[in-house]
């Protein structure tokens, strides 16, 4: 057997089950499952698979300067059998041509592709010989279009994104969407401290350092071939979660004692960093209309070891209903929205194929329904913080000035967009303070 055949096989087979309407974590997760493969083969597996999930749009327009037969005629297994081979061919240099072209072959040969598996050599050896003389495919003229080509993303988000931050910035988003995403840290710093984190990382061969302006944040340096086997995670001195997100619940600047409800709160992030703030020591209410996220809740209560904060499963718009008692009632709410998550596509690199216009407008009305049905349960003197995962401004910025409008007696204290435009960055996040007038 060719050696690496198995590893291309499994990357194909991800991206079948991504084509399908799966999410790619889970798709990586299901197929790894079939195989006995080393961390360095998974490694290999997640850069490939992932890479041609991201780049879609980028090997398409190969595949059309390379085939008699445009992609979107061509059978989806193939397709995705092409983007395989293009895919080593173009974005990864440490791959022999032959390889990537012989392994990917094999994969053909060895399916219900068998008799397509000349057509798949050419195409192949048609793009090393285009590489080879630098007769590269001539990008689109229109700079919208380049830059969905080239960046390999969908031609209606880079138009949306041009009117929100004009073209210079939206190509330096789209170039970060396709750099491979930190992996931070947050310390629990009511079992330990960063010092002795970075310690104990060290001692293992891991490396890591503090992260710029955060207090508590960590970002690993070197990729870890398992999260959960890290040193200190069963323990509950860490958990993961991006620099971003990392500044969010600091903005309720919560104190001992206070009432906080989180309203849309698994899998605990925010949760548990509003806890660790006040030393466990206040009332935290987090609830979530989803059991199986909740789940997740509260296995990170338990392995941080934090006990003030009571969960309970229900819709958040539907929260006064139940417990009228609630009116006025909570010191600090958080209300981290459901939204596009377009700030996130370098870390769901299938993302940005499944959010539509549609879906962002269905989403806008339900951001809206949470802060009309939530703001009732804040008390006069207390904060709620609006946040999203989105650089989307109807889901941000536009959003909370037509609640205020509507609401008079509440004003903005602060808002803050961040875009993942450069190295320092990590996703795009929005977040508003939002406080009754005095």
């Amino acid at each position: 057997m060719l050696e690496g055949y198995l590893q291309r096989k499994a990357a194909w087979e991800i991206l079948l089950k991504v084509s399908s309407g799966m999410y790619s974590d889970l798709a990586l997760e299901r197929v790894l499952a079939k195989y006995k493969f080393t961390s360095l083969d998974i490694a290999f597996i997640t850069e490939l698979s992932f890479g041609c999930i991201r780049y879609r749009n980028f090997l398409d327009y190969w595949i059309d300067h390379t085939s008699k037969l445009n992609h979107k005629k061509q059978p989806p297994k193939l397709r995705w059998l092409f983007h395989i081979g293009l895919y080593q061919i173009l974005k990864m240099d440490k791959i022999p041509y032959s390889a990537s072209i012989s392994t990917t072959v094999e994969i053909a040969k060895k399916t219900e592709l068998n008799k397509l598996s000349g057509v798949v050599n050419a195409v192949l050896r048609n793009a090393t010989r285009k590489l080879k003389i630098n007769d590269l495919p001539e990008l689109p003229m229109n700079q919208a279009e380049r830059i969905s080509v080239k960046e390999s993303l969908p031609i209606w988000l880079i138009n949306e994104m041009i009117t929100w931050y004009g073209i210079n910035e939206t190509e330096k988003i789209a170039m970060a969407f396709n750099k491979k995403p930190n992996i931070d840290l947050r310390v629990n710093t009511m079992k330990t401290t960063i010092k002795e984190c970075l310690e104990i990382l060290k001692r293992n061969n891991i490396d890591a350092g503090p992260i710029n302006k955060l207090k508590n944040g960590l970002a690993l340096k070197s990729k870890p071939r398992s999260i959960r086997k890290l040193p200190g995670y069963f323990e509950g001195k860490w958990l993961i979660q991006d620099r971003s997100s990392q500044w969010v619940a600091p903005l309720l600047s919560p104190i001992k004692g206070d009432k906080i409800l989180d309203a849309c709160a698994a899998p605990g992030t925010k949760t548990t960093h509003l806890a660790q703030l006040i030393e466990d020591d206040a009332e935290i209410l987090a609830i979530d209309r989803s059991g199986i996220r909740l789940k997740l809740l509260k296995e990170n209560l338990e392995r941080l070891d934090i006990k003030s904060v009571k969960f309970l499963k229900i819709d958040a718009t539907k929260l006064l209903d139940i417990k009228p008692e609630y009116i006025n009632y909570f010191d600090k709410i958080l209300i981290d929205a459901p939204c596009s998550g377009l700030g996130t596509l370098a870390r769901n690199p299938d993302a940005r194929w499944k959010i539509t216009k549609e879906t962002i407008d269905q989403l806008i009305t339900i951001q809206e329904k949470l802060l009309e049905t939530i703001v009732p349960l804040l008390n006069k003197n207390g904060l709620l913080v609006y946040s999203t995962c989105t650089i989307c401004p109807s889901e941000n910025n536009l959003l909370i000035e037509k609640f205020l409008k509507n609401n008079n007696d509440l004003e903005l204290v602060f808002e803050k967009q961040i875009l993942p435009n450069n190295d320092e960055a990590g996703d795009g996040f929005y977040a508003a303070i939002i406080s009754y007038k005095k």
